[in-house]
């Protein structure tokens, strides 16, 4: 039987999460349901406010939240593809702003404080989620190889980043975990930032560069695509945490064509 132990509060309601492993194509897709990975900001609703996957509280608007069912919910607040950037931005405000809320919308994925397998999740999830501002995230079955594939390129042509892969009559973990995967043609770091490179040309007398050094590795490198103006006149502080994104790393483990994403300060 399915139970729901949500009580709403004032920290998040969740210790840790599900978080991904990568989709290796070592593992059967046939296993798996898959849906559209999502380039959105990670939150937690506990039934009355939302919170980052560290705790952080995102603070929504009323009328944003009270569309909202009185349940734990896992999901992503989501502006469209593309719109990373915009949906950090309307998050990470302390005062929320209509106008950037209006344009998001709360796509959940799993319910985490509802016993039971995947597929009866997703039934709750289909059932209670139904507000304006909030929607439950398509899940379908795979078949293939090729079936993974083909949905994978067609997402891509969209602009998606990816696949999520979650497997059939899974359990909610509060972990990284294989029954969680995830499919995309470039990867995604946090790498902090120890130092600047001034810039030349058009930004002359400006910010030219982060240099950073990979979380996790400690591989030393530069990022500057992806920088926009406020950034390269008002730099992030050394020390502060950015996501940068790569197509893969080189022999020497530095990632190849970094670009800059955004500050990893909203979570």
């Amino acid at each position: 039987m399915m139970t729901n132990t949500n009580t709403p509060g004032t920290s998040s309601p969740l210790a840790s999460v599900l978080l991904a492993k990568k989709w290796t194509g070592r593992e059967d897709p046939g296993d798996f349901w898959i849906s559209e990975k999502l380039d959105g900001v990670r939150a937690i609703w506990d039934g009355s406010n939302f919170w980052s996957r560290t705790g952080k509280p995102f603070n929504a608007p009323q009328w944003f939240r009270d569309s909202l069912p009185n349940t734990v919910l896992d999901g992503e607040l989501f502006a469209g593809r593309g719109m990373f950037r915009d949906t950090v931005g309307a998050v990470r405000r302390e005062v929320p702003l209509d106008a950037h809320w209006r344009k998001i919308t709360y796509m959940v994925f799993d319910a985490p404080q509802v016993q039971g397998t995947f597929e009866e999740r997703v039934e709750y999830i289909n059932k209670h989620v139904q507000g304006p501002h909030a929607r439950a995230v398509r899940q379908r079955p795979c078949g293939s190889h090729d079936d993974l594939a083909r949905a994978h390129r067609a997402l891509r042509r969209k602009g998606a980043e990816g696949i999520m892969l979650r497997r059939k009559g899974s359990l909610y973990e509060p972990k990284r975990s294989s029954t969680l995967l995830k499919l995309k043609d470039f990867h995604d770091s946090e790498a902090r930032i120890t130092g600047y490179q001034q810039g030349t040309g058009k930004h002359r007398g400006r910010l030219g560069a982060y240099r950073v050094t990979l979380m996790g590795s400690g591989v030393q490198f530069k990022v500057g695509t992806g920088l926009t103006d406020e950034h390269r006149e008002d730099p992030l502080p050394i020390g502060g945490v950015i996501t940068v994104r790569y197509q893969e790393l080189t022999p020497a483990g530095v990632p190849r064509f970094p670009v800059f994403i955004a500050a990893r300060d909203y979570e």
